[in-house]
């Protein structure tokens, strides 16, 4: 049902223009779903961590603009958008007014790759899952410039934390992600999922699969800078950490990209983990539709956890946080990489 929307729509359009005007219309259309998709999902997220806090705290949580508080964000987000946008005297003005784009453009990028559904993926490529990795690597750079830029110590200390955390912990994301696709024995997103047709990776693939899966939730709250690994915005010691000097939308862009880092990186796991799109029926593609709710279940199911972690666990110290990362996630998962290997090998896999 899906796919023939699409092709109404191609068809449409070839009706009206050339090829090669189709082909640039489809992808600014592509773009622009892509950037509403973003700002929708930001203000949902937002709005739900919010309800979670407040059950988790045992209070209502937001409950006075429109149902349940759902326009609550919304109100926020229109507050954001009216304020001043002002920047320190001394900033590097033009790293200051760049800085934001690269965390927005990196989020966007792999944001292209996350298949919501088998028909509903902007971007399927061989290498998928390497290029997933490379782009969001990439992302660090923004809140990096964006402490050094502000010429603030409060901003400073946060982008010199994000040099330490986000790249030790990009090790233990990615050798996760690796043990899964020594498992999957393909790079391209797509076909990972359809590999899991005969039963979800984290079952198939026994203990190894379990210890990644752990793995990559820990480094994967890590990459996201949330608690207990919100050490680069600290609010309680560095004020608002890297953003400190930021306010207005550039202060947004920040705000966002982090709980859609949190989406992407849920989709990541639900991808490698629990089967993508498929349903745990085996009814995926009887049902239109079906593929696109069970992949949002599984996700705000993954997301949940992040949210429970963060009104769990109290804020590690810096060396308690690099003592995670270095003594034992990293050990383990190499020691997991050759077990997996072993059992791929072996042919021990269901």
């Amino acid at each position: 049902m899906i796919l023939n929307i699409f092709t109404d729509i191609h068809n449409l359009l070839l009706g009206l223009m050339s090829a090669k005007a189709v082909h640039i219309t489809e992808l600014v259309l592509i773009g622009v779903a892509y950037l509403g998709i973003f700002a929708v999902l930001g203000l949902f997220l937002v709005w739900l961590e919010r309800r979670v806090a407040g059950f988790f705290q045992l209070r209502l949580g937001p409950n006075r603009v429109g149902p349940s508080g759902l326009f609550q964000t919304i109100a926020d987000a229109l507050k954001l958008v009216s304020k001043e946008l002002t920047g320190t005297v001394k900033a590097d003005k033009q790293l200051y007014k760049i800085a934001p784009y690269f965390v927005i453009t990196t989020a966007l990028m792999a944001m292209a790759l996350i298949p919501f559904s088998q028909e509903i993926q902007a971007f399927d490529i061989n290498i998928g899952v390497f290029f997933l990795i490379s782009v969001s690597s990439i992302g660090v750079l923004g809140i990096f410039l964006a402490g050094w830029s502000s010429n603030n110590k409060y901003s400073l200390i946060g982008g010199m934390r994000t040099g330490i955390q986000m790249i030790s912990y990009e090790l233990s994301v990615g050798m996760a992600v690796v043990t899964m696709v020594v498992l999957a024995g393909t790079l391209q997103i797509s076909e990972i999922v359809e590999l899991q047709k005969s039963g979800w990776f984290i079952f198939t693939g026994h203990i190894p699969a379990i210890i990644a899966f752990m793995i990559f939730m820990i480094a994967g709250t890590a990459e996201s800078n949330r608690v207990p690994f919100d050490l680069v915005e600290a609010e309680s010691e560095l004020g608002a950490g890297f953003h400190t000097e930021y306010s207005g939308m550039r202060f947004a862009y920040y705000f966002l990209a982090e709980f859609v880092n949190m989406f992407i990186i849920a989709s990541i796991a639900v991808v490698l983990f629990f089967g993508g799109w498929l349903s745990p029926f085996g009814i995926t593609d009887a049902i239109p539709f079906a593929g696109l709710f069970w992949f949002t279940v599984k996700v705000i199911a993954v997301i949940f956890i992040f949210m429970w972690f963060r009104w769990t666990f109290p804020r590690f110290r810096i060396d308690q946080l690099l003592t995670l990362e270095w003594k034992y996630l990293l050990p383990i998962n190499m020691v997991n990489i050759v077990l997996m290997a072993l059992m791929v090998w072996l042919g021990l896999t269901f």
